[in-house]
């Protein structure tokens, strides 16, 4: 709303200026405020770490079931909780990131222990062929969340290309099977590294957040890729 200066006789001046209007904005407050990513960020690296130490040799060789209990009951239920709480504070891109990558580990979870138990009518023939399909979907997903978000920084993209890199090595070792169904396991291995990697620069996003969170500075995220 504005108004006009007047004279002391009640006459508008003829060169009033019209009051500026400053609107406030309201901050966030109560349970949704601060960043979801002080949950997404934790949650999603005890997964990778457990699924990285798991194709790196830590447990036995084919046995898939070893990091479900941290898959599924921390980083697909965390992750999937810090997407609600960052759409219901209007952080639409990382409620995207969170949601996607939420529903990955719960697929994943949801494919072993299907494959284990036969949930799904798969016969021994078709596991092969159908772990190949779970793995090149979930990797044209990732390609195209990377691609979307190159106006992140660049820890953020990142994190993104390792994971495209590491669901490509699994691929391929399942697409290189011996004819008794066994991937190479060298590629398993490798991609067991690179899920490590990009849980180490997960470990370095969850301190930028921790930092801010806690009245610190921001660390160095790097410029993004694409600008604009």
């Amino acid at each position: 709303m504005t108004a006009l200066d007047a004279n002391a006789d009640g006459t508008p001046q003829p060169e009033a200026q019209a009051e500026e209007v400053v609107v406030a904005e309201v901050a966030v407050t109560g349970p949704l405020a601060g960043n979801p990513a002080i949950l997404g960020l934790p949650t999603f690296i005890a997964g990778s770490v457990a699924l990285g130490l798991g194709l790196a040799g830590v447990v036995p060789a084919g046995v898939l079931g070893a990091p479900l209990a941290i898959i599924l009951a921390a980083t697909a239920l965390g992750l999937l909780l810090a997407a609600i709480w960052a759409a219901a504070v209007g952080q639409s891109a990382v409620a995207a990131v969170f949601g996607i990558f939420g529903t990955f580990w719960l697929s994943y979870g949801v494919l072993v222990l299907g494959l284990d138990h036969n949930w799904f009518a798969i016969t021994v023939t078709a596991i092969l062929a159908t772990v190949k399909l779970f793995l090149l979907t979930w990797l044209i997903v990732i390609v195209m969340l990377t691609l979307a978000t190159l106006r992140l920084p660049v820890a953020f993209t990142a994190v993104f290309v390792l994971v495209d890199l590491a669901l490509l090595l699994l691929y391929i070792a399942f697409a290189n099977a011996s004819p008794l169904g066994v991937p190479s396991s060298g590629l398993l291995k490798t991609a067991g590294y690179v899920v490590l990697v990009f849980a180490a620069i997960g470990v370095y996003l969850f301190f930028d957040a921790a930092s801010v969170a806690t009245g610190g500075k921001a660390l160095p995220l790097g410029k993004p890729l694409l600008h604009g």
